[in-house]
């Protein structure tokens, strides 16, 4: 019972009572340049048309983009991880088709 009543007592000593003039430009300050036009290109739909870097995507690309934002964090670092390793084993297999075509001389340069 004593803790319950030293939270109250807790509970009333944070409230605050304050009236916040909202018309005072001392508390609201105005926008930064361009905040608002920003803030309000959010706010439309994108019904109109596609943004130009949106233009030359094909279904596949958007159905991608799609699946990458829907996942969590976790998800797309195990998804970048992924990414990384599968361009480190390109990267080997593509030394060993080198060497090989150095080995096998179909790499030289025709001397004319």
């Amino acid at each position: 019972m004593a803790a319950t009543a030293e939270g109250t007592e807790l509970e009333t000593s944070l409230l605050s009572f304050e009236k916040l003039d909202r018309a005072s430009p001392d508390l609201w300050p105005e926008q930064l340049p361009g905040v608002a036009e920003f803030a309000a290109s959010f706010k439309s739909p994108i019904a109109s048309s596609p943004p130009k870097w949106m233009a030359d995507l094909e279904n596949e690309d958007i159905e991608m983009l799609r699946e990458l934002g829907s996942l969590t964090i976790t998800n797309l670092m195990e998804k970048v991880r992924g990414l990384q390793n599968l361009a480190y084993q390109l990267g080997l297999e593509e030394s060993r088709e080198m060497t090989r075509g150095k080995f096998l001389n179909i790499l030289e340069k025709v001397k004319k």
